[in-house]
């Protein structure tokens, strides 16, 4: 990618606060955009060869959309937690393990998404973020959802194509959890918590493709409760 192209971007991003430079083969993240620190609002680098992101992202202090899908990143500069207006976090297909403690300071972010990266276990320190919306983890190798999963803010959260075998009953807890996607994991039927269907707020449970026949869960406990909420956010959205 030559020098000439990235700077007619620039050009444009000045007027119009976003980049979009996406699958030109970049190895690193163009070290031209910190001209823009003052006015980018949306960079989406996706389908590129990055590996690192440099801790000058920090600067980018009015960035509300950050696209890195399809990538080769392993990790994250803690100063990421700089970016307090980021809303959208979009980290899809690349080799993260686990995110830096100081994710949990962007206060503003509503979507974060993580799908298809190479977590083994559900990321720490995400219960501070109180706008969170969603949270996608789908295609990770996580094993298990734990109790800490009780502090998170989000109203949905994809757990599809994992490893789970364990779900907490803590999970029931999350105040405005509404759609917890469990698709093609591990889990007995046994593995799900009762609580999920009679005191959470879960009103889509999506657990096709596990170890057990979907129709065999209308024997749980709480079912028809479930099934209550179920019908009547289907009848609110029809």
């Amino acid at each position: 990618m030559g020098n000439n192209a990235i700077k007619a971007h620039l050009e444009n991003s000045q007027k119009t606060g976003i980049f979009q430079l996406t699958g030109k083969g970049l190895p690193e993240f163009p070290e031209e955009l910190q001209r823009l620190t003052g006015n980018l609002r949306t960079v989406d680098l996706s389908s590129n060869k990055i590996e690192v992101l440099p801790a000058a992202i920090g600067n980018f202090l009015q960035m509300k959309s950050l696209t890195l899908n399809c990538n080769k990143l392993t990790s994250l500069p803690d100063e990421i937690g700089k970016l307090k207006k980021l809303e959208t976090l979009l980290l899809n297909g690349n080799h993260l393990t686990q995110l830096p403690i100081t994710v949990g300071q962007l206060k503003a972010l509503r979507t974060l998404s993580l799908s298809g990266n190479k977590f083994r276990e559900f990321p720490a320190g995400l219960g501070s973020l109180r706008h969170l919306d969603v949270l996608d983890l789908s295609k990770n190798h996580i094993q298990a959802v734990p109790a800490e999963v009780a502090a998170l803010q989000a109203i949905e959260i994809n757990l599809n194509q994992n490893q789970i075998s364990v779900v907490s009953a803590e999970v029931s807890s999350c105040q405005r959890l509404k759609v917890l996607r469990l698709e093609e994991n591990c889990l007995e039927l046994t593995s799900i918590p009762v609580s999920i269907l009679t005191t959470s707020q879960v009103s889509l449970l999506s657990v096709e493709g596990n170890l057990f026949e979907v129709k065999n869960m209308r024997d749980l406990e709480g079912y028809e409760k479930y099934m209550e909420r179920f019908t009547a956010t289907k009848k609110k959205f029809a």
